[in-house]
Order: structure tokens, then sequence, then C-alpha cells
């Protein structure tokens, strides 16, 4: 099947065939007919890079009135970079489309030519949450007339905390307009919107719900949590022609890993928050072009960069949500091609391995961090391969062989191959020469003998909410007085910090935002640093006011029966 016989016509057909769009992808050819017919909500379900922009873009730019200058078309989308990306391709879909207007909301950009654009009419608002709400707000952006509302990375928007943005926004859309979710997971959240603002929505899925990319194999590498780095070198040099993304958890630790690649001689960069725009398109589009080897960046941060030939996804961190790591892998074994996706864990999360199997329905298998001997040789096999490789220019060439050979006539040919190999891969042998090896023994544990007349009691499993608010061991808890009230979201408490501290360096760990409050783990080591930081700092003019919350653990008699644990102490900083 082709795109004309789903239904497409005109102008919309002609740029497709001009993009090199040939057969449509499964949730293509699903959704495609079920717009254009205006079938009724769907809730769609496929993995990052399935096509899902042209399967929603595609049909709904084919009914749209160019007469009018009222907003038609919503999309909502989780980051500014996937804002931007979906707006280009809108953008490339209607290039023969004359008058169409579509108009990218995000923030991080200056809201005023944003305002200017919106008011001066537009047919399509590619938007994230967060900044069409304030638009919402301030009675520049009106939803009343919008007949196709798209909410693009459903279970990504949820997890980056904009649950209340998208209730307030959908609350604002007319009743009779055409509702499409899109999302790689279906987590409870997702589901909860899909029941409340959709009307009996056609699910539509490619591939298997929460399942990894058939294209994608999934191993892992289990170290010593010190040896994490040096397994992440030894990955890089095993597969010379690596063109990957290496996902880490924080900013900071993105930053940390980037700047150790490149010292050590890497073609890498950082992607994350901190960076400006500027910086962020910089790197992306270098990224893009095939100029830079290894991204190293955090999972918000890479968002709206669509790169089909990425050989490889490295999880340096595994994500705190499961259903990240779907998203991640399927950053790979794009177009048709196998992708690997490699996680590097330490000894204590062997257990999140069996979870994200079953996540993804998919094994990942256990792999031995590549030893010295055989990077060697895969390196050296490499080299080879580069020079058989070669293109010769002879008539180039020929000049300076009279000189070359005079100076080679001393060199046998066995000497001469030394000398070469030698001298582009001196720095390997080096390096790996008494290398250990960085794969840990991992000793069975002995069964246990059966011991008669005696009584064996279930432990009780502990309660999942206890857990999940457990203290990162060597963390504390810092409470403030900001909360969704405010309109904070955990970047821009991050960014506080940053921004108070100059710190690149504090260590931070979960953050949970309430309606009034706000509680972030700090290292321990930093506390006291982060408080005095923040003492007199204003947040949209508001006061902060800051709490220390340290929990201590009980260590009694084990004869003593134990006593139930007492609620954190709380102590208040004057500031």
């Amino acid at each position: 099947m082709n795109f004309k016989e789903l239904g497409l016509t005109g102008k919309t057909l002609k740029a497709v065939d001009e993009l090199g769009f040939e057969i449509p992808t499964q949730i293509q050819e699903k959704v495609i007919p079920h717009i254009l017919g205006y079938e009724g909500d769907i809730v769609g379900l496929a993995q990052t890079g399935t096509g899902k922009t042209a399967a929603f873009g595609l049909p709904i730019l084919e009914r749209i009135q160019i007469k009018g200058k009222n907003v038609q078309t919503l999309i909502l989308c989780p980051t500014r970079e996937l804002c931007l990306q979906i707006t280009r391709d809108m953008e490339n879909y209607s290039r023969y489309i004359q008058n169409l207007s579509i108009t990218a909301v995000y923030g991080g950009a200056g809201i005023v030519p944003q305002m200017r654009a919106v008011r001066k009419g537009t047919h399509v608002i590619v938007a994230t949450p967060g900044r069409l709400l304030d638009l919402i707000n301030r009675k520049v952006v009106n939803l009343g007339t919008i007949q196709y509302l798209v909410l693009d990375e459903a279970d990504i928007m949820v997890n980056m905390g904009f649950k209340e943005e998208l209730d307030a926004i959908l609350e604002t859309a007319p009743e009779e307009r055409q509702t499409l979710l899109f999302s790689a997971t279906m987590p409870e959240e997702v589901a909860k919107i899909a029941s409340k603002y959709m009307k009996d929505p056609t699910e539509i899925i490619a591939g298997q719900k929460n399942s990894g990319t058939a294209n994608v194999e999934h191993k892992y590498f289990m170290v010593h949590a010190k040896d994490k780095y040096l397994a992440l070198k030894r990955i890089a040099d095993f597969h010379p022609e690596i063109y990957g993304i290496i996902f880490c958890r924080t900013r900071v630790s993105t930053q940390e890993i980037a700047d150790k690649m490149i010292k050590d001689g890497y073609n890498a960069e950082a992607l994350h928050g901190d960076l400006s725009q500027v910086q962020r398109d910089y790197v992306m589009r270098k990224f893009r072009e095939g100029n830079l080897q290894l991204l190293v960046a955090t999972d918000i941060a890479a968002r709206g960069l669509d790169v089909n030939h990425l050989t490889h996804v490295i999880h340096y961190d595994l994500p705190d949500e499961l259903e990240i790591y779907t998203h991640r892998s399927g950053r790979t074994g794009r177009a048709g091609r196998m992708g690997t996706s490699l996680a590097i864990i330490n000894m204590k999360e062997n257990y999140k391995i069996r979870r994200i199997e079953k996540t993804v329905r998919r094994k990942i298998t256990a792999a031995n961090v590549p030893l010295g001997k055989e990077i060697c040789e895969q390196q050296l096999m490499h080299l080879i391969d580069r020079v058989k490789a070669v293109e010769i220019d002879s008539n180039q060439i020929s000049p300076y062989m009279g000189v070359i050979e005079e100076k080679l006539a001393t060199l046998d040919r066995e000497a001469l191959l030394k000398h070469f190999v030698s001298l582009e891969f001196n720095h390997f042998l080096n390096y790996y020469q008494n290398a250990a090896d960085l794969t840990p023994i991992v000793r069975k544990k002995k069964k246990d003998k059966p011991v008669k007349n005696i009584r064996v009691v279930k432990e009780k499993k502990k309660d999942e909410s206890v857990r999940k608010d457990s203290v990162e061991s060597g963390y504390s808890y810092l409470v403030l007085n900001l909360g969704k009230k405010d309109q904070i979201l955990p970047p821009q408490l991050i960014g506080l910090i940053n921004q108070s501290t100059r710190n690149r360096y504090i260590k931070l760990g979960r953050i949970d935002i309430a309606a009034s409050r706000s509680r972030i783990q700090v290292e321990n080591y930093y506390l006291d640093e982060v408080c005095d930081a923040l003492s007199g700092y204003h947040f949209k003019g508001k006061n902060l006011s800051i709490e220390k919350e340290v929990t201590k653990k009980r260590v009694g008699d084990k004869r003593r029966k134990r006593r139930k644990n007492k609620p954190a102490k709380k102590h208040r900083l004057s500031l």
C-alpha cells in the first residue's frame, strides 16, 4: 500500500513524494485513513521513531480550511526540542499549501514574538503545556475553534509533571473535536486522561504495548560501581564505528561523563538542560550531521532529537521510570536497521534488569566487559579495513611516490607493516597491555540445607509507597515552600539550586512536588552549602522558606523489641 491508496491527495501527496516517503509505516497505515474519515478519537500506541508525526500531521493538513485564521489544530508535546521538530516536519509536509500558518509555542524563548505570531492568526499551534497555558491565561490563545487536539508523547508529558497543565488545557477545549493521543507506553495516568477527555477512543497499536523494538538487541554489563566509566570506555573502544547516545540520569553526571570522554580523546559532547538554547542547537545539529560520534545526554534534553541511523544506545544510568528504557532503546534500530541497547549496571542493580525485561517483554542478555586483548584485535581489524577501503587517486599521489620510496627503502615489507600498524595502534596496545578484567566474579550462594522442626514465617512485603519515599543513602531532604500552586517544575527547582550555588558537582536525588511545598534529596556533603546559597532567594516575588529534614536510623540492642519508626524530625532554618 502507498500513501495515495491511504487517501492523501494533491499538494500533501506531492510533498510526501519529494520527502522520499514510499511505503507507509504500520502506525501511518492505520491512523491516516481513520483521521481522513473523521471516525472519532484515537489512542495510538507506537514506539519512538515509527512515523507518528506523519501519521497525524498529513491527514490533518488535508482537512485544514485555509480561508480562516482561527486555530484549528493544537499539537501538545513535552519538550521544546520535540516542539521544534514537529513544527519543522509539519512545515515540510505543507510546503505546497499556500498561506498555511504553523506556530511553535514553547518555553525557554521570548514570549512576545510567540504572542505576536498567534495574534496575527495561525492554523496550527505546536506547543509545550506550560507555555501554552500561560498564553491561555493571558487571553492570547483561544481554543474554542480547534477541531483536532493531538497529545504526542503523552506518557513523557505525565512523567515530567505536566498532568495539571494538561487537565487545565483539555478542560478549555471544545467538546466537539477529534482527540488523538499518541504514546509509547500506557501508564495509569495516561489511561485516566484518555478515559476522562476522550469519547470511546479507538486503540491503534503498532507492535506490542510497552515492548522493545524488534530490531534492537538488548544487553547489559554488570561491573563494580567504581568501574562504570572504565567499562564505558571499553565498550566505545570495542565498537570503533559506534554512533550513539549515552544516557545519564542527571545533568551533573551528564556533563562530568562528557568532560571525561573529551579529555580522553573521544569525539563526544554533552546535551542537558543547563546549556543555552544556542549551545543545544549547535550540539544537536553537529550530532544529526554525523560530525559527533557520541552524545552524552539526559532523557529530557534528548527528546526531539530525531536520528534514524544510530548504532547504539548506552544506559550509563538506568532510568528511574522503567517505561523510559523503552523510549531510549527505541532511538536505535530504526528504518529497517539493527541496533543495540547496552546497559552498564552495578552489582546492586540486577533486580532492575529483571523488571525492565517484564516491561519491554524482551530478554536482556548478560555480557562480559571486553578484555584489553579483544579491544586491541577489534581496533586492529578496523584499521586494516579502513586501509583496504581507502580510495586511491594515482594522479595526485604519483608525483610523491619517488620521495616516499626513497624514504622507506631501508624497510622490507614486514618492517613496513609493523611501523605502519605501530604508528596508528601503539596507544591502544600501551593502554590495554596490563588492563584488568572488569567483569566481577559472582559466586553462587550455596543452597541452605533444610532444617527440621523449625517454623518458617514469610516476611511481609514492604509497603510500596514507603519504599519509594525512603531517603537514598547519603542524602537528606530539603523542604521548600514552593509547589504546584507556584507553577514550579523539577527543572526549575534544579535550576534554582544551580543558579544560587554555582556548583555543578552538587548531587541531587528524588524531587517531590506537592501543592504548596517541594521536597528535594540533596547529598549530605552539600546540604549546608545549598541551604546557605538559597538564603535570601526569591521565586516570582516569593520569599523562600527552607526546612532541613533529617532521618536518623535507630540502632539498639538486638534483643529489644523493634519499635515503630518515628517520623523524621524537621529542623527549621532561620534564614
